[in-house]
């Protein structure tokens, strides 16, 4: 594994039935040596309170020691991170060229 994960999320929707694959995956990806991850979300047309769970377990897992930046967001989903105001936790950018200059790639 590396120091850096680019993570492009295929499901459309994030809810209760995605979430426990969305989080074995993001397990998978995002080993303890990662400390920068980029998630590009550009596929994702729903997302309700478990996915944006999962979400908030990778804020966890990757801790002080890392970042992530957010990408490709659509409406939705934007407006669940505005409402929630998930988007003060991290950056949340138009583009995955926008993330990974979040995120110094």
């Amino acid at each position: 594994m590396t120091d850096t994960a680019i993570i492009h999320v295929a499901h459309a929707r994030l809810d209760a039935a995605a979430a426990p694959d969305f989080r074995a995956m993001l397990d998978t990806k995002v080993g303890p040596e990662c400390t920068r991850v980029l998630l590009d979300l550009s596929a994702v047309e729903f997302m309700d309170s478990t996915g944006l769970g999962v979400l908030v377990w990778l804020v966890k897992h990757v801790g002080d020691r890392g970042a992530i930046a957010i990408a490709g967001t659509r409406p939705a989903v934007a407006t669940l991170f505005r409402l929630t105001q998930f988007d003060t936790l991290l950056p949340i950018c138009g583009s995955e060229e926008e993330a990974r200059d979040a995120l110094s790639l």
